[in-house]
């Protein structure tokens, strides 16, 4: 659960987006911007966070009292090996050094579910991480270098899989169903028996922004609490298409596995929060 700071909502000086050229990026600066916030947009053509001297650059961007929002990272459907991880862990390096020499307000860094393994249960704030993959051990890595360096309020934000129309990852889900379903046919792993809990992005900008005006800390895990499984979730999409669309299996090559979550902390943490139902946040990216 969160701890706020601010226990009114109350707009930080300047938001500074690292990585703001991804899904996620993209999305929050939009809501920031609506929401009147000042927001400095650091991609890598700014900083190159891997690069030798990124930590002396980013500190040269930064101010005093800025609320730092770190998502930028080498992404899964970009890499997963050693290099990735590497170059991952060296990002979040140059991050704490620029942090420590110039102070932030407050900082929110995007984590993953990725530090939680696969098994039976609920997932919540509570549960144990151990990372199963090097995704995961890279994120959990990269949590612990920040509490290390950072002196102001600290959020740690661990999505859920995230959907919407501007994803850029083809991930597996609800983004991989509709671009196959322009195709003419979705296609599991499996039978798609696995179940999971999917977030729109609406939904993770709007829990971001109020994590940012009420400058609060803690860890936060982004999910909506409703698991389905990958063939519930591609039979909507097809639905959504208006088209007589096939949702076919495949051999199983992996064990069949479940996640699902417990959001209390949420609700704790925004009372006044409601998610997007699936079937909205699906037509709202059919649409878009």
């Amino acid at each position: 659960m969160l701890t706020h700071h601010h226990p009114q909502p109350r707009k930080p000086s300047r938001a500074v987006l690292l990585g703001v050229n991804g899904f996620i990026g993209r999305a929050l600066a939009a809501r920031l911007a609506d929401e009147g916030i000042a927001v400095a947009a650091v991609g890598r053509g700014t900083v190159d966070l891997a690069a030798d001297g990124a930590a002396e650059t980013l500190a040269g961007l930064l101010r005093p009292g800025d609320a730092v929002i770190f998502l930028a990272a080498v992404t899964p459907d970009k890499g997963r090996g050693i290099a990735a991880f590497l170059a991952n862990v060296k990002m979040g390096a140059a991050v704490c050094a620029a942090l420590e020499r110039v102070p932030p307000d407050h900082v929110v860094y995007f984590s993953s579910d990725a530090v939680y393994p696969l098994r039976g249960g609920l997932v919540n704030e509570e549960s144990c991480a151990e990372p199963t993959d090097l995704y995961g051990a890279m994120h959990l890595a990269r949590e612990l270098m920040l509490k290390q360096a950072v002196k102001a309020p600290l959020a740690v934000l661990r999505p859920s899989l995230v959907f919407g129309a501007g994803d850029t990852h083809n991930s597996y889900g609800p983004n991989r169903f509709r671009r196959m379903a322009r195709e003419g046919r979705i296609t599991l792993f499996g039978e798609g028996e696995e179940t999971r809990d999917h977030i729109s992005i609406d939904d993770v900008a709007a829990l971001t922004l109020l994590t940012i005006l009420h400058r609060s800390a803690g860890t936060l895990n982004l999910a909506t609490g409703q698991s389905l499984s990958f063939r519930e979730t591609a039979e909507r999409v097809a639905r959504l298409s208006g088209q007589n669309i096939p949702v076919v299996g495949t051999p199983r090559q992996n064990p069949v596995t479940h996640r699902a979550y417990d959001v209390t902390a949420i609700y704790r943490s925004f009372p006044q929060f409601r998610f997007t139902p699936l079937e909205q946040g699906l037509a709202a990216a059919h649409r878009e």
